[in-house]
């Protein structure tokens, strides 16, 4: 259970500290971040001192620390969003936060670190209407040499966004990835093993990659036409 600290109620690891602590990141080399609610700048050798107006703290192994969001929010800045995306997802995998309600923290964070998660996590629930999806990857497809594909047609006993037949690809759109869970992925899974188990090749996109980075689902689908 998070609590807040505000000005002059105490000091608690925050940061790479924290992340390497909580068990999300790797241990670095440097000095051990501290987050203070203080207006005093205190400095001692080795240690990284964050002075701040309030942040959120919770105990971790009986230690005072940043809370798991507002750990992901302060390292947000530093990293890439390669590097973000693994530290949401071991946080996720450990039960630390949902993204959901990282995504929540990070809304009433704001700053540079709150912008950058809001921004991330949004890409994972980005979603397209069944027609926006035909209208946007339909042309790609044709584009990147496929032949005319089947949309919301059942293959192996189960209905796939679209089948390239000739090809022997199915390719289905993920949209709003973290709100799935646990079950809802075991089913995605088996329906990806009996299209396999069939001859055929189960492919995956998400809506945001279909509709921001076009060429890229362009570069894989001709792929996949030259291999058939």
């Amino acid at each position: 259970m998070a609590a807040v600290l505000t000005c002059g109620e105490g000091a608690a690891l925050s940061h790479d500290s924290a992340a390497a602590l909580y068990g999300i990141r790797e241990h670095r080399r440097g000095p051990i971040h501290v987050s203070v609610a203080s207006p005093r700048d205190p400095r001692r050798r080795g240690i990284r001192v964050h002075r701040r107006q309030s942040f959120e703290v919770a105990t971790h192994r009986g230690i005072p620390l940043t809370s798991p969001s507002q750990t992901v929010i302060d390292m947000a800045p530093a990293l890439t969003e390669r590097q973000l995306e693994r530290l949401i997802d071991e946080a996720d995998k450990l039960d630390l936060v949902h993204p959901g309600e990282l995504r929540q923290a990070a809304a009433k964070e704001g700053g540079v670190g709150g912008a950058r998660l809001r921004a991330l996590l949004d890409k994972r629930t980005f979603l397209l209407t069944d027609s926006e999806l035909e209208r946007l990857f339909i042309p790609l497809a044709e584009r990147a040499g496929m032949a005319t594909s089947e949309t919301q047609a059942w293959v192996n006993g189960h209905k796939v966004d679209f089948f390239f037949r000739a090809e022997g690809v199915v390719v289905e759109a993920d949209g709003g990835r973290y709100h799935r869970t646990p079950s809802q992925q075991r089913r995605d899974r088996i329906r990806d093993h009996a299209h396999a188990l069939a001859g055929l090749q189960p492919i995956r996109f998400t809506h945001d990659q279909i509709a921001h980075e076009p060429e890229y689902v362009a570069d894989v689908l001709r792929g996949l036409s030259c291999v058939g």
